[in-house]
């Protein structure tokens, strides 16, 4: 199995990279972006064959090491 989690700032907090990447591609003529945000993705291969204890493994991970509560969230899937 695989998990892919994708990590991403609160919306209520700023971010500056996703601000930068918005004027740019302002600059660079797409004018239909109206938001850009930044985050990370992490794809993790599972040994356990069982998904629910992957699932419990997944989101121990993801808020323990993956993220910084205060000023991230998280989503993830997990493929067989």
């Amino acid at each position: 199995m695989k998990a892919y989690v994708t990590v991403m700032p609160k919306t209520t907090v700023l971010d500056p990279q996703g601000k930068t990447i918005h004027g740019a591609l302002k600059k660079m003529g797409y004018q239909g972006v109206a938001d850009v945000r930044q985050g990370k993705m992490f794809e993790i291969a599972l040994s356990s064959g069982d998904k629910a204890a992957a699932k419990a493994e997944v989101e121990r991970i993801a808020k323990e090491v993956l993220t910084n509560p205060v000023i991230e969230e998280f989503t993830y899937r997990i493929d067989d």
